[in-house]
């Protein structure tokens, strides 16, 4: 180990040593070794071994835990080399020096306890209960290469000589590999933006994977991002103010997203010490490059279809992994922000997002392709990305449905009739969920909606492909937990719906209001357009949409454009687009501030009536439901 990186973790775990100069451990998956420490310096390196399926935090997974721990608790003092230990306790017998039998645990333990909160120690990811030992082996031929159920590995003299030299309580860092991004190694990543739903994914799912983060954010002190800082710093994230100070000499990678602009304090203190900055696309690429990679791609419906594969993969027995750009409902329940997961096997599924263009960095195992529509691209620039990413994708599923991706290649077609070779028998749309029936199974989806149809089409497809087993896979469609704000449904004491919805571009929000006329009669929808350029390119669309959409009765009401910081120019208004409508059937009304919003509500909204709230990306938006719900919810 280089003396670089022993400064390193030595400089990030002195403050947990009883003293300075008490000794340590540092196990390194990258070398095989294990080294006995003190200070900066490697007193003893004894060859070791770790899982041969690398690194991981899932129970169950049969791979070795990253981050700090320490010796909870000394076994087998005094007995002979090779004695053979089952459940922690002496047999009483030896190993013969030649059976072969699956990795014998012999002449000493040390009981590993994990110390870092949801990474190795906690709830599914417990290095204690997982029963994590450093312990001698019968197979001291392969010490020094991976070939573990988990546990760390020492040749047997070896064993038994670190046993005299540690004590119960000694610490002991495992250091994973580094993740290589073009090209370069990397081990500390600072995220500028990192309470981002994109960013935060990506940060956690690298704290999963041992890696050290820091991350700054302009919404730093806001009390709408509050629970994401506190969650991220449970992770062992560093979360700093956006002005250079987070940047410091231990990061060697600066991850930024296309939000943030080349004037950020962050970027420049990262130019000042010479540190390179990269795209999150890039970040993304290597992930997606390191394992069995599901990527699901589409203008519309790809965070629901993302966690529908996910869960339904999990239902399964199939532990995937997830970078997803929404939390789950269910991984929320857990105590996780909810839009990353590490599973015990190498599937990992992620949402693809081609809002920026990036997504042709990536080179998954498979690619699900949902649709396309005009969004923050025009559609033959969409056409070509999507293009690029299937052609860099082994296999490929598209919707047969959507005559935009006819044009495109594909090793499998799904749809709803008998011309696409993946199709259903039977489909229901129900009030207020939908049915799929295929090869005698039902697969009944609590979620309602003709856009959830399509997006059951396209999860049943991937997950048949990869072998779930019907019945567990339809108990799976059944049990599906569902996205936040995505058709989030609350029925109010009053009689009212409040509905919460991610919607922001002309199509997802005709899917959400038309899903919502199987609740109420009368739809009363509030919608904030996001970003002002996204605006003007919509502009007619949206006009077009709420035209269709709204009928005599319904009520439409345009909150101020979001604006999430940097360089805009702001030369459209949620006005503009309601003076657009000209004459229309329904009430249409630009509101100045969500305090004159809750006054027109309260007039407006009537028992029976469904109050449906859409826009991206701004954290305070789930705020503002509460309030309308809460609102509704008092007596009459």
């Amino acid at each position: 180990m280089n003396r670089s990186r022993l400064a390193a973790i030595y400089s990030a775990l002195s403050k947990d040593l009883a003293n300075r100069e008490d000794l340590y451990l540092v196990g390194s998956v990258e070398e095989q070794s294990l080294f006995l420490c003190k200070a900066d310096r490697i007193i003893e390196t004894y060859p070791a071994s770790t899982s041969r399926l690398g690194v991981g935090i899932r129970e169950d997974s049969l791979k070795t835990p990253p981050g700090l721990h320490r010796i909870c608790k000394k076994i087998g003092a005094g007995a002979p080399l090779g004695r053979i230990f089952r459940d922690r306790r002496d047999t009483g017998m030896d190993w013969d020096g030649v059976s072969r039998e699956d990795n014998l645990i012999l002449t000493r333990i040390l009981r590993l306890e994990g110390l870092e909160e949801g990474i190795n120690r906690g709830p599914g990811v417990d290095s204690r209960e997982r029963y994590v030992y450093i312990h001698g082996t019968n197979h001291e031929d392969l010490v020094g290469t991976p070939f573990t159920h988990g546990c760390l590995t020492l040749r047997n003299t070896d064993m038994a000589d670190l046993f005299e030299r540690v004590r119960q309580g000694t610490l002991l860092y495992i250091d994973p590999p580094a993740l290589v991004v073009a090209g370069r190694p990397c081990r500390n990543i600072h995220f500028t933006g990192i309470f981002g739903t994109g960013m935060s994914a990506l940060a956690q799912y690298l704290r999963f994977e041992g890696i050290d983060v820091s991350g700054s954010d302009r919404l730093l002190e806001s009390e709408d991002t509050a629970p994401m800082r506190l969650a991220l710093e449970r992770l062992g994230c560093v979360i700093a103010s956006q002005d250079g100070t987070g940047v410091t000499e231990a990061t060697d990678t600066l991850c930024v997203s296309t939000a943030i602009e080349e004037s950020n304090p962050d970027i420049a203190a990262a130019r000042a010490r010479g540190i390179p900055v990269i795209h999150r696309s890039d970040l993304l690429a290597s992930i997606i490059a390191s394992k069995k990679t599901i990527a699901v791609a589409g203008t519309s419906g790809k965070s629901t279809v993302t966690a529908m594969v996910f869960e339904f993969l999990s239902a399964c027995g199939m532990s995937p992994s997830l970078v997803s750009g929404a939390p789950l409902v269910r991984l929320e329940a857990q105590g996780l922000i909810g839009n990353a997961y590490s599973g015990g096997s190498d599937l990992l599924v992620v949402e693809a997002d081609e809002s920026d263009g990036t997504l042709v960095k990536y080179s998954p195992a498979m690619t699900v392709v949902l649709n396309i529509s005009k969004d923050h691209k025009g559609i033959d620039e969409i056409q070509r990305l999507f293009a690029t990413l299937i052609s860099q994708s082994s296999w490929a599923a598209t919707n047969a449905d959507d005559p935009l991706l006819a044009a495109l290649p594909a090793t499998m077609r799904f749809g709803r009739d008998g011309s696409a070779p993946w199709h259903p028998d039977g489909e229901e749309l129900l009030a207020a969920s939908v049915r799929i029936t295929r090869a005698g199974i039902d697969y009944h989806l609590p979620l309602p909606g003709s856009h959830n149809l399509e997006n059951l089409r396209a999860a049943l497809c991937v997950c048949e492909h990869l072998g779930c087993d019907g019945p567990a896979l339809a108990d799976a469609v059944k049990g599906f937990g569902g996205v936040a704000r995505r058709f989030s449904t609350t029925r109010t004491r009053q009689g009212i719906t409040v509905v919460d919805d991610f919607a922001h571009n002309p199509a997802k929000i005709s899917a959400a209001v038309t899903a919502a006329r199987g609740l109420a009669g009368r739809i009363i929808a509030v919608y904030q357009p996001h970003g002002f350029g996204p605006t003007r390119f919509l502009r007619n669309e949206y006009i077009a949409a709420f035209r269709a959409l709204f009928r005599e009765g319904d009520s439409l009401y345009l909150l101020p454009i979001y604006y999430a910081g940097g360089t805009a120019q702001k030369d459209i208004s949620s006005g503009d687009i309601i003076d657009g409508l000209g004459p229309v059937p329904f009430r249409a009304e630009a509101i100045e501030n969500r305090e004159q919003l809750i006054e027109r509500l309260s007039a407006d909204a009537k028992q029976g009536d469904c109050i449906i709230v859409m826009g991206a990306r701004d954290p305070s938006l789930p705020a503002l439901v509460r309030k309308i719900t809460e609102m509704f919810e008092k007596p009459f």
